[in-house]
């Protein structure tokens, strides 16, 4: 039986495609924003920012256009060289993200011995040595914002102010959920990215309909997904405007229409696919977060599945961590790290928080799990941290 699949990496969260639906208008801003780039690149540099929720398209969009600049810039005898960072991955730290900017030039570059700074001074003298200019996409810029604060963001914006008479070599794309995570900044560093922002609105239904045909077109078979069952994928994630969990669910189900044998993907296996993919919370969110993070995160879903409570206290939670580090072999982290943890998970929206009110002995933290299951979210972290 030939699988349903003509090339499933076109429904890959990676993979960029060639064109991008409904999405024309913000990547002609960013175009226009950038046109300085292509005519007088040493004159001035650019930092814009795009913000939309999850699945909105932020990092294609900013992709495509990375691709796109870069192609026409070889065409005109221009050295562009554009740089694509995830900042959740780089665990906020500003060092780390440079340093993956200078493996971009340079792919043996030491990870210890220099300051961040220092990195950065660094990638600016290649860019003189090599005549070159630079667009840096920091995507999930809150990581940073959370970590680094206004001075990481100040560093980052204001370092060619003290190259008077040089050629201004660095400009910038920062890619966030939301707007007010800018509040988190002093005017200082506020002022240099809230002056250029293209909004991406969640995608409507009709404009989800128009994305899984147009993907379905690119993975799939001919004949193997009718307009029907395109329709009831586009329908579960019109709530959300989530164009990726769309495109999950999708895979999924072909994935389920391979395992089952059928030549062609059914209603029942977008139902399956639906048990296992949630809006909201993804599972590279989950990764990026360190293993104690995830024992914690753990102990949450654990409380809450066998509790079948809304809410969790924080110290209900801990007690249920130090069970988990114990049945792992670990040390349990303290109080306020934890606290940490649940901080930068409610940031990313995995979960939420607030202060308990009546019932409640004095004050502390609940915690809940809104978009997604505790007993699916406990068997995914189960499996990743025996990995």
């Amino acid at each position: 039986m030939r699988s349903v699949f003509e090339d499933e990496a076109k429904l890959d969260v990676n993979y960029l495609p060639p064109h991008l639906p409904h999405r024309e208008a913000q990547l002609r801003s960013l175009r226009n924003f950038f046109s300085f780039v292509l005519e007088r690149p040493y004159e001035m540099a650019r930092n814009v920012l795009l913000v939309g929720g999850i699945g909105s398209g932020k990092t294609a969009l900013s992709q495509r256009f990375g691709v796109d600049i870069e192609e026409e810039a070889r065409r005109k005898g221009l050295r562009i060289k554009y740089v694509h960072i995830n900042c959740q991955e780089c665990r906020g730290s500003l060092f780390l993200i440079l340093w993956r900017v200078m493996r971009a030039f340079h792919p043996n570059f030491p990870r210890r011995g220099y300051s961040a700074e220092e990195v950065l001074g660094m990638v600016l003298d290649v860019l003189d040595d090599r005549n070159a200019y630079l667009i840096v996409t920091l995507d999930e810029l809150e990581a940073l914002i959370r970590k680094g604060g206004t001075v990481a963001v100040y560093t980052l914006t204001r370092i060619q102010e003290e190259r008077m008479g040089a050629p201004r070599r660095l400009s910038l794309i920062g890619i966030l959920r939301d707007v007010r995570w800018l509040d988190r900044l002093e005017e200082s560093a506020r002022s240099t990215l809230q002056r250029n922002i293209i909004h991406l609105p969640k995608y409507t239904g009709r404009e989800l309909l128009d994305i899984v045909r147009y993907r379905a077109n690119l993975a799939l078979r001919d004949g193997v997904i009718g307009n029907e069952v395109i329709e009831m994928i586009t329908d579960m994630a019109t709530e959300s405007g989530d164009a990726r969990y769309a495109l999950d669910l999708l895979w999924r189900a072909g994935k389920y229409a391979d395992e089952s044998f059928s030549p062609v993907i059914l209603a029942e296996h977008v139902r399956r696919a639906a048990v296992l993919v949630y809006p909201m919370t993804r599972v590279s969110d989950i990764d990026h977060f360190p293993r104690h993070a995830k024992l914690f995160l753990l102990a949450i879903s654990r409380f809450l599945r066998q509790s079948q409570a809304v809410y969790a206290s924080m110290g209900e939670v801990e007690e249920m961590y130090r069970v988990i580090c114990e049945e792992y072999g670990e040390r349990p982290h303290g109080h306020t790290q934890l606290w940490k943890y649940v901080r930068d998970f409610a940031d990313s929206g995995i979960l939420t928080i607030k202060a308990s009110g009546r019932g409640f002995r004095g004050k502390t933290t609940l915690i809940s799990l809104p978009r997604i299951p505790a007993e699916y979210l406990e068997k995914d972290l189960v499996l990743r941290l025996g990995a």
